[in-house]
């Protein structure tokens, strides 16, 4: 079980290598890079400079701030790795990435993605439901995106796949101003080194 200190200083997101097909995608993980960098808050993300990974890289280092990409050997020229980053890791394979994201992160935000961002986001609720950790874990809806997933979580629960006792605290956010308030209000919710929260599944 990890501990937390008072303040997040870091933000793993999760995102598209694609930009998706609707304009809104591409604005909020703008929004979100600079939010980050105007609140002194690094980011961790995948490493690569395309799609919504680099829109929101790239717009963390526009505005000052820092970035750490960890990519996998093998994805370093098929995702192009963002050589301006001030720290890019790379990893032996994917196990070992998500890993090191995690390690290196206080807190989780899923941006619209894919397959991929879908695996991530499931594995972090999956460690936190089995309490392995208490950090915080955020998805941006942007454009009701997620509201499909949303809808498997409920009804997973009504039929009792998640069950009383199993649930994780997952939080929402439609627009990127909600991100970091909600973040930190679900941090210092928990004293240092509480357990982790469980018994519901949270929509804000």
């Amino acid at each position: 079980m990890d501990t937390i200190s008072t303040r997040i200083r870091t933000v793993c997101v999760y995102c598209g290598s694609g930009p998706g097909t609707n304009p809104q995608f591409m604005d909020a993980a703008q929004a979100l890079g600079r939010t980050l960098a105007e609140n002194d808050i690094g980011l961790v993300y995948g490493g690569g400079s395309v799609g919504l990974m680099g829109a929101v890289a790239s717009a963390v280092l526009d505005h000052g701030g820092h970035v750490t990409g960890i990519i996998p050997e093998f994805l370093t020229n098929k995702e192009n790795a963002l050589k301006r980053v001030q720290e890019m890791v790379v990893t032996r394979n994917m196990h070992e990435r998500k890993q090191m994201m995690f390690d290196r992160s206080d807190a989780f935000v899923a941006l619209p993605g894919g397959i991929g961002t879908l695996e991530e986001l499931v594995e972090q609720l999956t460690w936190a439901q089995l309490g392995q950790h208490n950090k915080p874990i955020l998805m941006a809806n942007i454009d009701g995106f997620w509201n499909p997933l949303l809808g498997l979580i409920d009804h997973m629960r009504s039929t009792q796949f998640i069950r009383p006792g199993l649930s994780v605290r997952l939080l929402t956010a439609d627009k990127v101003e909600d991100i970091l308030p909600r973040l930190e209000q679900a941090r210092e919710a928990l004293p240092l080194g509480a357990a982790t929260e469980t018994g519901v599944t949270e929509r804000m």
